[in-house]
Formats: structure tokens, C-alpha cells, sequence
């Protein structure tokens, strides 16, 4: 069994908003977040990865994020990466393709969440491709509940 912690919780709001961090937050199975720009259909990249929805949740390590900031000098704080949760004591690439579960919430990870251009451009460094294969991962979630920061994040598989 493999374990792992929430840090942080962000949010958009809408497109192109800065992400907002949070306590806890609701999450709705086929849905997304409540109050992210993707459950309210504002985002832009409503997207399907082999005909699984990949839009509904993101992660991404802390672990990666104080690496990357350590090796260049960077000061970046977790929400610049954009991700909905950010994780801490656990490898999210070894969630894809599993079942995972946070505060008894089910969840899938469909596929890795790589870092895009955009991302890229609100940053203004390069984070390719040392950022490869590191950005995190995007999930389904598969049913509802409440997520807080300190939850466990937990895969039996």
C-alpha cells in the first residue's frame, strides 16, 4: 500500500484567473472541484485521454516542485504549477492507470499531467524538458466527498 499527504488545494476560478488556495473543498464524481473553472464548463481544455475524461482533478508533488526550485534557484510557490492538489510521501506517475482514494473519495488516474507552453509562459523560465514526465498527474474522481489539507492520500493497489 502506498501513501501519501495533501499540502495544498488551488483553484481557478475561470480561465486565465489565478488559482486560489483552500482549506477544503467539495468534489463531485464526473464533475470536478466545486468552483474550479472545469466544473463550472468555463475551461477551455475540457479534454478525454483514450475516452477517460481528464480534466476533473489535478496533482502534482511537492517533492518535484522544491527539486526543480533548489536546482535552478527558483523561488516558485506551489500554486504557480496550477495544479488542484498538491501531494506530498507518494510517486503520482505510479497512480496512473489505478485506483486511489482521499478522505474514503475514489478516485482514477487516467494519465500524467505534463507541463504545458502555457505553463511555461506564466512562469517565465524553461521548464522543459526537466519537467518531463514530472508535472504531475490528472484523475478522475469517482465520487463525491470533501477534500482537506492533512488528508491521506492512499493506493491499495
Amino acid at each position: 500500500m502506498s501513501q501519501g499527504k495533501i499540502t495544498g488545494i488551488y483553484l481557478a476560478p475561470s480561465k486565465g484567473a489565478g488559482v486560489m488556495g483552500y482549506d477544503k473543498v467539495s468534489v463531485r464524481a464526473g464533475q470536478g472541484i466545486e468552483g474550479d473553472r472545469y466544473f463550472s464548463r468555463t475551461g477551455k481544455s475540457r479534454s478525454n485521454y483514450k475516452g477517460q475524461p481528464d480534466w476533473e482533478i489535478t496533482f502534482i508533488e511537492s517533492e518535484v516542485i522544491e527539486t526543480f526550485n533548489r536546482s535552478h534557484g527558483y523561488t516558485f510557490h506551489e500554486s504557480d504549477f496550477r495544479r488542484n492538489l498538491i501531494t506530498t510521501g507518494i510517486g503520482l506517475n505510479d497512480l496512473v492507470g489505478k485506483t486511489f482514494t482521499i478522505n474514503n473519495i475514489s478516485f482514477y488516474g487516467v494519465q500524467l499531467c505534463e507541463p504545458c507552453a502555457s505553463l511555461q509562459r506564466r512562469l517565465g523560465v524553461k521548464i522543459l524538458p526537466e519537467l518531463l514526465g514530472k508535472g504531475g498527474l490528472r484523475a478522475q474522481i469517482r465520487s463525491n466527498g470533501l477534500i482537506a489539507v492533512g488528508d491521506r492520500l492512499v493506493c491499495a493497489e
